[in-house]
């Protein structure tokens, strides 16, 4: 009796995680223009944040929707997705903006030495912040 109780128990438990997990994976994703930012700041502000303590970054900024303004420093188009990079005061590191598909149609607008707004989900420092979903706010 013991035993078809705890077998009965593991396969409760095992259609819960697996019901858990099926809405987890197919939640809709966050509307980011139409998501009111988190934190509002500057790329120097960012980048100097992550370069003098990145696990205390990480804790503030990481997976946060951020509205992040900065100075053009470059912008390109890979596979049809724009990557914005905004200028810091820092010698090495920068702030990289993926675009989504929709901002990345307005990418040619844009010219090197242009202060810019851009709104998106910070996914870390690898040398650069990195923003993704980004929304171009202001041209």
């Amino acid at each position: 009796m013991n035993k078809n109780k705890i077998i009965f128990s593991i396969l409760i438990i095992g259609i819960l995680c697996f019901f858990i997990s099926y809405k987890m994976y197919n939640r809709p994703h966050a509307n980011i223009t139409e998501s009111t930012p988190d934190i509002t700041l500057t790329a120097d502000t960012i980048i100097a944040a992550f370069s003098s303590d990145e696990t205390k970054a990480n804790s503030r900024y990481l997976d946060k929707i951020l509205n992040i303004t900065g100075t053009v420093s470059e912008f390109k188009l890979e596979k049809n997705k724009g990557i914005i990079t905004l200028k810091t005061n820092q010698d090495f590191g920068s702030v990289l903006c993926h675009l989504s598909e929709s901002a990345s149609q307005n990418i040619h607008s844009l010219i090197v030495g242009q202060k810019i707004t851009l709104k998106g989900v910070c996914t870390g420092y690898l040398m650069d912040v990195i923003l993704v979903k980004a929304e171009i706010i202001n041209e």
